[in-house]
C-alpha cells in the first residue's frame, strides 16, 4: 500500500505559516529554498509551504505525495484511468514523479521518500549503483 507522506500548501506567507505550525504543533523546519518555500516535518509527514505565484493564485492545498515501493504498479494503475505518470524536473528534491486523479487533484509519487532531499543527479548515482529506478520515455 502506498503511504501519504507529503502535503503542500500554497500561501502568501510561508514564513508566517511555518511559525504557526512550529508554535502550535511543534513541527520542525527541514529545508528552506530561495523561492520562499519552507519544508517542515513532524517526523512522519513532510509539509511544504509554497509561496503563491501571483495574486490570482488561491491559498490552500496544492498537492499531496505518496511514498511507494513499486512505480510500475502505480503506472499500470494510472493507465487504467488514462492518467499519465510524468517525471518531475531535476531540481525538485522530494518527488520523482507527478500525476493527477480523475478529478484533477495533483499528487507526487516518490520511491526514495520525503524524509531527505534527493535531486536527480543523486537519483542517477543511486540508479547506477544497481538500485531499481524507473526510466520514463
Amino acid at each position: 500500500m502506498a503511504k501519504i507522506r507529503h502535503l503542500a500548501i500554497k500561501t502568501k506567507s510561508p514564513e508566517r505559516l511555518a511559525a504557526f505550525y512550529e508554535q502550535v504543533f511543534g513541527l520542525k523546519r527541514i529545508r528552506s529554498e530561495s523561492s520562499g518555500a519552507i519544508y517542515m516535518s513532524d517526523g512522519y509527514l513532510t509539509l511544504a509551504l509554497l509561496r503563491n505565484r501571483g495574486e490570482a493564485t488561491p491559498s490552500g492545498i496544492n498537492h499531496f505525495g505518496f511514498h511507494v515501493d513499486d512505480l510500475t504498479a502505480v503506472e499500470e494503475g494510472l493507465k487504467k484511468f488514462e492518467e499519465p505518470l510524468v517525471q518531475r524536473p531535476a531540481n525538485r528534491p522530494y518527488a520523482e514523479y507527478r500525476a493527477m486523479d480523475p478529478d484533477g487533484n495533483l499528487f507526487d509519487v516518490s520511491v526514495h521518500g520525503y524524509e531527505e532531499a534527493e535531486f536527480q543527479t543523486e537519483r542517477n548515482v543511486r540508479a547506477g549503483a544497481g538500485q531499481k529506478q524507473k526510466v520514463t520515455s
